[in-house]
């Protein structure tokens, strides 16, 4: 059975990076979020349960998200409703993303909100990948569309980074070179697969 590591991290920290030097590494890794968008995309399986909850949000190129974001980001009974459509089928994609790779000695789950959802409580270890806050900022702020007003809202949606990384048996930090983030990845796989879990 596989050692299942959570990787988490919050907003801007270069989580999807650090899943990139797994994979590079022979890791499986599961993506929660690719799943959401895909569910989310054209012929998408959450489509029509998502114009049910918010007529006109989708279209032939799925769910238009930037609007569905507008909707739910300052409505939390929103926000909750469509976590209970979202979440329910993201677990099911993840069960059978563990029953494929159940052979493999080690497996990652990139999940962003790990912690303030419950998921930790179903990975055998946790990585964090953390950066410092000025560069988190410079990160997230020059995406497109995104503004400080915003950045505020999600980060109060998530838990501190120092909480996560004081809650992680690893912690990948991703405010350095990326050589340096790439030898620390190494030997995060090495410590898991010298681990024997007891579940």
């Amino acid at each position: 059975m596989s050692i299942v590591l959570g990787l988490t991290g919050s907003i801007g920290m270069g989580k999807s990076t650090v899943a990139a030097m797994f994979r590079a590494q022979g890791i499986p890794v599961f993506d929660a979020d690719a799943e959401v968008r895909q569910m989310q995309g054209p012929g998408g399986a959450l489509l029509l349960q998502i114009e049910a909850l918010h007529p006109g949000v989708t279209g032939p190129g799925g769910v238009d998200r930037a609007r569905l974001g507008g909707i739910v980001m300052h409505d939390s009974a929103a926000l909750l409703r469509l976590e209970a459509l979202i979440h329910p089928a993201v677990e099911r994609s993840r069960r059978a993303f563990l029953r494929r790779y159940r052979a493999s000695p080690l497996v990652v789950v990139d999940v962003p909100l790990l912690f303030e959802k419950g998921g930790w409580r179903r990975v055998d270890l946790i990585a964090v990948v953390s950066a410092p806050a000025w560069r988190q900022n410079r990160r997230v702020l020059g995406r497109p569309g995104m503004i400080w007003k915003r950045l505020k809202r999600i980060r109060s949606l998530q838990i501190p980074d120092s909480q996560k990384r004081r809650r992680a048996d690893f912690v990948i930090p991703t405010g350095g070179t990326i050589q340096a983030t790439r030898a620390v990845v190494r030997r995060v796989i090495a410590a898991c697969m010298g681990r024997d879990i007891v579940r």
